[in-house]
């Protein structure tokens, strides 16, 4: 599944439930480096509050947990290191709170992209595949899915894998 993954960046994607979060982990676990997880979700209410804590339990003490909603580019730049690697999860919650905090997803998509190209150590970064169904039926649904689709290809240029998770089977896209 899972190669030497040295400095590189590896875009994980898939729907709700697919089992994106596991293969990303097991894909950093397999690397044998220091494992950093930086959590952009937030707890709004106890169904989230179970989410995070299911995925806490799976990834064990062994990995350090960072919680960023906001700040990624200054985060990953933090802990990007060639001893380290680093798992973003996820990309479109993070779209999510910059669009509530009425921030330029753009702008800061743009700076996460570049960012990627300056990190020492491999960074594997998890986001939901939103924009397969329907078109949303109200301005801000579209514009997250519309937001959510250019930061995809963003990071997918930038990375050297690219894999699609369906049924919590990987299909590689890219490399």
């Amino acid at each position: 599944m899972t190669g030497q993954l040295n400095a590189k960046k590896v875009f994980v994607l898939g729907g709700a439930r697919s089992g994106k979060s596991a293969f990303a982990e097991t894909y950093i676990e397999n690397s044998g480096l220091k494992a950093v997880y930086i959590a952009t979700g937030r707890s709004f209410d106890a169904e989230m509050d179970a989410r995070i804590r299911h995925h806490q339990a799976r990834r064990g003490s062994d990995w350090r947990t960072v919680e960023e909603p906001l700040a990624l580019v200054e985060t990953l730049t933090e802990h990007c290191a060639r001893d380290r690697a680093v798992l973003i999860d996820c990309l479109t919650l993070w779209v999510t709170n910059l669009m509530m905090e009425e921030r330029d997803v753009d702008v800061e998509s743009a700076a996460l992209a570049e960012c990627l190209t300056q990190c020492a150590g491999p960074v594997v970064l998890v986001s939901n595949e939103v924009g397969l169904g329907i078109v949303p039926e109200n301005a801000m649904a579209r514009a997250f899915r519309d937001h959510a689709g250019r930061l995809h290809q963003l990071i997918a240029a930038q990375s050297d894998e690219v894999y699609l998770l369906a049924a919590g089977l990987p299909l590689k896209m890219k490399g």
